[in-house]
């Protein structure tokens, strides 16, 4: 089974580079089977890694940024391929 986490987090005005370049430098314990970072307006950062694992496996997963650098806190989804 597939199980892809997705981390999204909204920078503080002006400071999505910053928060950009702080998600690059997080490591995630484990190889995922894949990982990707889009940004989208707003500066917002999201992350999805994939991993072959079962629904509800212990996943690593990234922390919380410094609360300088976000306006709220981290959301966090969980799904499960169905392909």
């Amino acid at each position: 089974m597939t199980v892809a986490l997705m981390w999204e987090a909204r920078a503080v005005a002006g400071r999505g580079e910053e928060l950009l370049a702080w998600v690059r430098e997080q490591e995630i314990p484990g190889v995922p089977v894949r990982r990707e970072i889009l940004r989208a307006p707003q500066d917002r950062v999201l992350v999805i890694t994939w991993w072959d694992a079962d629904y509800d496996a212990e996943l690593p997963e990234l922390p919380e940024p410094d609360r300088e650098l976000v306006t709220r806190a981290v959301h966090r989804w969980r799904f499960e391929s169905v392909g």
